[in-house]
């Protein structure tokens, strides 16, 4: 490899708050925001909106969340548009 090209490669926790998970991986991206791993050791922490802890994929729940559509919505809300012409 060439050398002085690639970014640091360090150890990061990535966490879910909504699943309450967190595991240790190491990446690219880091933050100014810290936490205490279960080693005692300090990592840059990314909040992440989901992971294999809240997706439906890996959970086997699937959850609805647009029974109807937007545009029902939108007619049910507010009425039908006028018809043009």
């Amino acid at each position: 490899m060439k050398q002085g090209i690639h970014p640091d490669y360090h150890h990061v926790v990535f966490r879910d708050r909504g699943a309450d998970f967190a595991f240790l991986t190491r990446s690219t991206v880091t933050s100014a925001e810290t936490v205490e791993w279960e080693d005692g050791r300090t990592y840059p922490v990314i909040d992440v909106q989901i992971s294999s802890a809240s997706h439906p994929f890996w959970t086997g729940k699937s959850r609805v969340l647009d029974d109807e559509g937007r545009v029902a919505k939108f007619y049910k809300k507010y009425g039908k548009a006028p018809k043009e012409g």
